[in-house]
């Protein structure tokens, strides 16, 4: 068995610029419970002035914890958002930092050793009772300094899996310019080292969301992130647009003859519903084939 992450409510909603009414993104949450999906990040604990759109993330969660069976995410950068996220209920915290200097400096203004320092210390003061997430971004490549050493993030990762033993830790393709043979690299690597707790967070900028995610599977991945629509984008690294498609995704592990657990039809109404969110930018390919819909 694989688990399915669905990530819409927050990254594929966080760069879109008008202001999603917090009844839509609720709605959104639910759709996407009703078609299976038992694991979902519904928002980001973070700066108002940064990320307009995550302002009502307690919002969210809190119609999120209502729903029977779903294990509800919340990302945190640093401890005013952790306490937030622990304060609202939510189930898992997620921490993020990139694994190069320019992306961290960009997204969250302050280096490597700083923002892993002060992760460390959430991490350590996380209750017992909370499941970890630990994302790091731009693994496969950065929209600043290119394509990203695999040596250079075996020793992030040499660094970061001791903090905690049962902590998941997602290698993210935050630009979509991943290739399999790297994907498969990477987290095949990062098994073999550190046992098998990774996921992998993929884009579809460069139409390889699908064949990266499949790579990681095959490099014995059994997490992976994705968004209904395909919406989303990091707003801090220039030139990444949407998540890959959980639809596409889905439709891809059935074929492989792999239970997802999600229903189809439930799943193109949700995917249908995130594309339609104003001033979000939709991907995928399974909403346009008449015979996928059909299935």
């Amino acid at each position: 068995m694989i688990q399915l992450s669905e990530v819409s409510p927050r990254d594929g909603l966080q760069p879109v610029k008008n202001f999603v009414p917090t009844a839509v993104k609720i709605a959104l949450v639910q759709k996407l419970h009703a078609a299976g999906l038992k694991r979902m990040e519904v928002g980001s604990f973070v700066s108002p002035k940064a990320i307009p759109q995550m302002v009502d993330t307690g919002d969210v969660l809190r119609a999120a914890l209502e729903l029977e069976g779903l294990e509800s995410t919340v990302l945190v950068p640093n401890r005013r958002g952790f306490d937030a996220a622990l304060q609202g209920g939510a189930h898992r915290l997620g921490f993020f930092m990139s694994a190069t200097e320019a992306h961290n400096q960009s997204n969250l203004n302050r280096s490597l050793e700083d923002g892993l320092r002060e992760l460390s210390a959430l991490v350590r003061d996380t209750p017992s009772d909370k499941k970890i997430r630990f994302n790091i971004s731009c693994v496969y490549h950065c929209p600043f300094e290119g394509v990203v050493p695999e040596d250079a993030v075996a020793r992030l990762v040499d660094r970061i899996a001791p903090l905690h033993a049962g902590m998941e830790i997602s290698l993210c393709d935050t630009t979509g310019n991943a290739a399999p043979d790297q994907v498969r690299r990477v987290m095949g690597r990062a098994i073999r080292e550190h046992g098998p707790r990774f996921a992998f967070h993929g884009h579809d900028t460069y139409g390889m969301g699908v064949a990266n995610t499949v790579a990681a599977y095959e490099a014995g991945c059994r997490v992976f992130d994705a968004a209904a629509g395909g919406i989303g984008g990091c707003p801090y690294a220039p030139g990444a647009t949407g998540n890959v498609a959980m639809e596409d995704v889905v439709w891809a592990f059935s074929r492989m003859g792999i239970e997802t657990g999600v229903h189809w039809a439930g799943l193109l109404e949700a995917a249908d519903y995130a594309a339609s969110i104003e001033g979000a930018t939709p991907g995928g390919r399974m909403r346009g084939v008449p015979a996928a819909r059909a299935a």
